[in-house]
């Protein structure tokens, strides 16, 4: 049986490209509902809402955070965008 030599590495690479893809996809959801969350929060109030609740009062306290933090958060917003981005 003759094995080639770059086979396995092509067999990598495809399995590292379907796990990115995975995980892309998976993000995606992530974003939508957290959309969902939001908008759905905001139409009904956050204490109607069994799973969703805090999303709004999350983000809010995220955003304080990174506020108070400089440029520090700065760089960390920064840098947040960026991989959303990707």
């Amino acid at each position: 049986m003759i094995r080639l030599a770059g086979h396995t590495t092509y067999r990598r690479k495809i399995m590292l490209d379907n796990a990115k893809k995975a995980i892309a996809n998976l993000t995606e959801i992530g974003v939508a509902l957290l959309a969902l969350a939001i908008v759905a929060s905001l139409l009904v109030g956050a204490s109607n809402m069994a799973f969703f609740g805090g999303v709004v009062g999350n983000i809010t306290s995220l955003v304080s955070q990174l506020g108070n933090a400089g440029l520090a958060g700065l760089i960390s917003l920064g840098v947040v965008l960026w991989l959303f981005q990707r």
